[in-house]
Parts: structure tokens; sequence; C-alpha cells
């Protein structure tokens, strides 16, 4: 019942968040108190009165303001794969969602999603980078650099609001909610105000439209000049799509079918299930394709225990990777034949990489 009284609350956040409707408006002096509060916090940590670390490699976070998931993970994995391809040796460090870890933990092969957390494992599984878990993301980054001293680079999964932890580069990742009604918590979905500096500014979205772009761009987001004649990504929103074009069988991964030939068989009965923080972007996906779905949204990070395909009549039941990991480790879901596994593929211009680096290069990149 408690589980029911949150998703239902939590929904009716969500759908207030994008507008500014009675309820937004009645929490609207409490959105004040949070930003005095965080913006107070910020300002500590700038003047130094609250102690931050820097560590001996340059630090990329990847972040949102948007509370909720706006795509991160994917964003991780596609960065760590450019900075592999540059001849770069990254490594991730993560608070780990629903991670059991205390102090800082290696997520290895034999990692569970409950010991390390789902996002920290897929991005393992995906890259082959050292990743480690922990809450403290300074002890964890100099636990890493600990036991992997052949990083050169470390990217933090999240964590734009731990200042306890100094960084060279900040991405905020936005998607195509924008910035809802542009209020703070709880009268809006964002943790900080658009005008929050960055970097960068990535949105997850399949087309930019000039409002969507305004409303998560600050005038300035970024101030240092880049040299060369690469437009300066500092100054524009970089677009960011997912891309997915088949689906593996969770039982055998080997087994693979495309998705257009998945829309060509209308009779198939296919649901599509999503653990995520925005399902809506992983099933109006799978439409794109061309597929007609039921569709399953679950809460962000569900932990599948209550089986929530038993009575499900579908022929086929899509999932994202992010859900597949936990539900690899649940004996009756991992050999469900009906359970396929959707891949996706974050695109996103090349020169954002090339800058992260042009950016990290004035720091030690042995």
């Amino acid at each position: 019942m408690a589980q029911n009284n949150s998703s239902a609350l939590e929904s009716t956040l969500t759908r207030n968040w994008l507008r500014r409707g009675p309820l937004a408006c009645a929490l609207w002096p409490v959105s004040l108190l949070f930003r005095l509060l965080s913006g107070a916090r910020a300002a500590l940590f700038r003047a130094g009165v609250l102690k931050s670390s820097r560590l001996p490699v340059p630090v990329v976070v990847v972040g949102n303001i948007y509370i909720g998931g706006t795509g991160k993970t994917p964003l991780t994995i596609w960065l760590v794969q450019a900075l592999q391809a540059a001849g770069m040796r990254p490594g991730v460090i993560s608070r780990g969602f629903g991670s059991s870890a205390e102090g800082a933990r290696a997520v290895t092969a034999t990692s569970t999603p409950a010991q390390v957390g789902d996002e920290p494992l897929l991005i393992r599984q995906r890259t082959g980078a050292p990743v480690m878990v922990g809450r403290d993301r300074a002890v964890t980054g100099r636990a890493l650099l600990a036991a992997h001293p052949e990083v050169n680079i470390l990217l933090t999964d999240d964590g734009l609001q731990h200042y306890k932890l100094q960084r060279d580069v900040e991405i905020i990742l936005f998607d195509g909610r924008g910035a809802g009604n542009g209020w703070l918590l709880p009268a809006g979905p964002l943790r900080e105000p658009v005008s929050r500096r960055r970097d960068f500014t990535v949105i997850n979205a399949p087309q930019l439209t000039p409002e969507l772009v305004r409303a998560v761009t600050p005038v300035t987001a970024g101030s240092d000049p880049l040299r060369g004649q690469t437009p300066d990504l500092r100054t524009v929103a970089v677009q960011m799509t997912l891309v997915g074009e088949y689906a593996e069988q969770l039982r055998d991964r080997t087994q693979r079918k495309a998705l257009a030939e998945l829309a060509a068989q209308p009779a198939l009965r296919i649901a599509a299930a999503a653990g995520i923080g925005n399902p809506a972007r992983f099933f109006g996906m799978l439409k794109a394709a061309g597929l007609r779905i039921i569709e399953l949204p679950l809460p962000d990070h569900h932990d599948f225990q209550d089986r929530p395909f038993a009575a499900l009549e579908a022929d086929l039941i899509l999932m994202t990777e992010k859900d597949a990991v936990k539900c690899a480790q649940i004996e009756e879901l991992s050999d469900d034949p009906r359970l396929w596994v959707v891949p996706v593929t974050a695109c996103i211009d090349r020169a954002l990489a090339d800058q992260i680096v042009e950016k990290c290069r004035g720091r030690s990149i042995a």
C-alpha cells in the first residue's frame, strides 16, 4: 500500500511539474526556500567553507538538474567509448542507486544490481571500463585510481550536486520535457535553476525545437573559448538521440530480432516494460520503429520482485537494458522466453568528446 501511495504521489507531482497549475503555485513558496538553501550550500563550497577534494586526474560529471531520468547512463556509456577510442583510459564512479556498498566497492562481472546498482553494472558490461560505486565520490574516485593506476580521466555518473568532489567538466543533460515548468522542487522538477553554470548542455530528444533549446540553455553555457576552428559546443545545446535497432532474448542474448522484423508481424502481441525515469521515451522509440505495443511503465529502478509479467498476455515483452540486468538475476524471469532486451546506442556529435579532451588538456592526462 505504501508503495502504491508513493507511486501515486510521484505521478501527481510529475504531471503538475510540467505546468504552473494550482498545485505548483501552492508549492512555489516552498521552492523559494529550497532554492535559498541549495544556493547557500553551493556558495559555501565555492568559498571554501565546506571542503571539497580535487583528484589527480581530470573529472567529468554527467548529471541533470531535472529530477529523475534524462538518459545519463547512455550518455556516460557513449562518452566512455568515445574516450577509449581516442586512446584514453577512463574510469567511472557512481553512487549506485540501491547499492548495499559501504565505502567504495568495485563493479565486477559477478556483481549484482543489489550490490552495486543497476546503472553502474550496465556501464561496466557495455564498456569494460573500471567502475566503482560509493556514497562519497571523492573517496570512491581515490579508491578506483588506487586499484587502476592506468586510469587517466574519471567520469562520474550523476553527482552534479555532489560538491565535495571538484570537477573539470560539467555536462547537464535534459530530455524532451525541457525544464518542465521552470521551478525548483517541490513546485517544479528542478534541483537547481536553469541559469546554473555548466560546460556543456545535452538534450536527449528526437527533435530540438527553438522553444526546447531556449528553455534549458542559459545565456552563457561556458566561458573559456576553445582553440581551433571546431564550433564551441559550450554555447549551444548538443542533441542526443537514442537508437535501438534490434532485440535480444534475455535468456540467450545471441538470439536477435530486428525491430523492423517485429513490426512486420502485426499478429504478435508485444508489450514493452520500462522501469526508468521517463518510460515514455522508451515507448516512443519503439513506436517510431513501427511497433504497436502494450505499455507497462514501472517506477524508476524497479526491482521486479513483484513479478509484474505473470498475468501479462503477450507473445513478446520488450525491456530496457537497465531493467534486464535485474531480471537476469531472477530465475523465473531470466528463463521466460517472452522477455527480450532492446539495447540502445546514444548518437551524439563526436565534437563533444573532442572538446572535453581539449578542456581537460591542462590537467595531467598521462
